[in-house]
């Protein structure tokens, strides 16, 4: 959408070069009538005269050419001046607001913490962009491309321009505060230059990187990634499962994870659920299924070791995490109940 400010100004810059175009017209047509002029003479003549330049008359003038030059001169200073008044009122104006935009999403970005910085906005940094806001995570987004930023900018997508490969954009992204970095760029080595800047600056966050070959993973992960995903692998596996077990890929695809009402499954911090401190409680006690209907089908202990469909006298411990499915309804109801989000 057009900001209405710039759409005004460029209306009256359209109406100063109109009036510039009108101007010189009436030069040319004046002196060619009046003095009898060729069209390239009374061309000549009508520059000289609106831009004050001083070069001599083609031939001398008579006073009703005099009169009409000095018409002309007057009329063409009011019409110049508004002109250059227009065009200057209008640069500085749209640079004005394009540093009031810029220091806004700043100052949003200041205020984040224990965020996610996505590097990089193509087709894999935009389907990251869309899961994480989708959950109500907050996200800063880091572009090199500004027609992709200004193709893409909202005040609902937080952008930082620039590269990421710099020290200098990573800080304004607010990486000393983030939790999790996605490096989704499409060249390997661009993803391992910002994978070891990253790491150097914040040791604790976790990051993921995206590789586009097998030979790539091992270098990411001794860089500092803590995962690294390969697109065109899990493309690949997927169109074979479709083959192999075409029934069950139907069926977990059929499973949403984003979206406010398609959600069908959930990852729970234990800590959200109730506090272990005062005591640890089983799946069975918490009884989540009776109170919204979700079952447990996995659980991940503080030390990561994941478990499918858990006991139900399995001791939920501090730092460990529980995943349930649900209809998306029970769903909305056990993130209402324990405002996960």
């Amino acid at each position: 959408m057009k900001n209405p400010l710039i759409y005004f100004f460029r209306t009256k810059i359209y109406t100063a070069f109109a009036l510039l175009l009108i101007i010189l017209l009436i030069g040319m047509i004046g002196f060619r009538f009046l003095s009898g002029f060729t069209w390239i003479d009374a061309l000549y003549m009508t520059v000289i005269t609106i831009t004050t330049v001083g070069f001599s008359e083609v031939q001398p003038l008579d006073p009703i050419d005099k009169i009409f030059t000095i018409f002309l001169i007057l009329t063409s200073i009011i019409t110049v001046g508004y002109a250059l008044s227009i065009i200057t009122e209008y640069i500085l104006s749209k640079n004005s607001l394009e540093n009031f935009k810029k220091q806004k999403m700043q100052k949003k970005i200041d205020a984040l913490h224990n965020h996610i910085i996505i590097c990089g906005y193509g087709k894999n940094g935009r389907e990251a962009a869309n899961k994480l806001f989708a959950y109500k995570k907050p996200f800063v987004v880091i572009e090199k491309d500004k027609e992709i930023i200004e193709e893409h900018e909202s005040d609902k997508i937080p952008f930082v321009y620039g590269n990421a490969n710099e020290d200098e954009v990573l800080l304004k992204a607010g990486i000393e505060r983030a939790d999790t970095l996605i490096s989704a760029l499409p060249n390997d080595a661009d993803n391992l230059f910002v994978v070891l800047s990253a790491r150097q600056i914040n040791e604790k966050m976790q990051i993921i990187s995206r590789a586009s070959i097998e030979s790539s993973c091992k270098k990411l992960k001794l860089a500092g990634a803590n995962n690294v995903i390969l697109p065109d692998r899990i493309g690949g596996d997927h169109m074979a499962s479709l083959v192999v077990v075409p029934g069950l890929i139907e069926f977990i695809d059929n499973l949403g994870i984003v979206g406010n009402t398609k959600i069908n499954i959930e990852e729970i911090a234990v800590e959200k659920l109730y506090n272990p401190k005062a005591g640890l409680k089983t799946i069975k006690e918490l009884d989540l299924r009776k109170k919204t209907g979700c079952n447990v089908i996995g659980y991940k202990d503080s030390k990561g070791e994941y478990f499918v469909n858990p006991e139900a006298e399995q001791k939920l411990e501090a730092n460990a995490k529980i995943i349930v499915l649900g209809k998306p309804e029970q769903i909305q109801k056990l993130n209402s109940e324990y405002d996960i989000h």
